[in-house]
């Protein structure tokens, strides 16, 4: 995936690039303010060790949105999508599992193009569909997944369980 620059209103510079193993240190972080969002307990050792496995063992991709800025934080934000398949399509999709902006580049295009640079890799990967979930009360990210083409699916009912 090719590295993209963006300079934004309110100065900000930034580029979106798929992760390696050498980023982990700049995910967990963010990974751990992610999960906090979603009302789990800090633990950015086990955030720091649940993303090195996922890279490590290629099980999911990581777009990661850096500043320009050498005297800024470098990393903004990062997107997390998980391989799957279509049966039906008999193709790969793409689940976006995780996005996640840090507060201080908010509302400055971040998360725009962490969606953007996810579908470049979706077409890139010949992905059959990429697929996200959120809250029902996440308005924002609901607008904000609207206006990048997602629609909301009401054909299907989703079911889950804990085994």
């Amino acid at each position: 995936m090719s590295s993209i620059s963006i300079a934004r209103e309110h100065r900000v510079s930034f580029h979106v690039r798929q992760a390696s193993i050498d980023d982990v240190d700049l995910i967990a972080p963010m990974f751990d303010a992610y999960r906090r969002f979603y009302g789990q307990r800090t633990d950015v050792e086990g955030a720091r060790a649940f993303i090195r496995d996922r890279l490590q063992r290629w099980e999911s991709v990581v777009l990661l949105a850096l500043s320009a800025d050498a005297t800024a934080s470098p990393a903004l934000g990062f997107a997390q999508l998980y391989p799957s398949f279509s049966s039906v399509a008999m193709r790969r999709t793409w689940i976006l599992n995780d996005l996640f902006v840090a507060e201080s580049a908010r509302r400055r295009g971040v998360a725009r193009e962490l969606l953007g640079a996810a579908r470049r890799f979706a077409r890139e990967s010949r992905a059959v569909r990429l697929e996200l979930t959120t809250t029902r009360s996440n308005h924002a990210a609901q607008r904000l997944y609207e206006t990048h083409g997602y629609q909301m699916v009401t054909d299907f009912i989703a079911y889950s369980m804990e085994p």
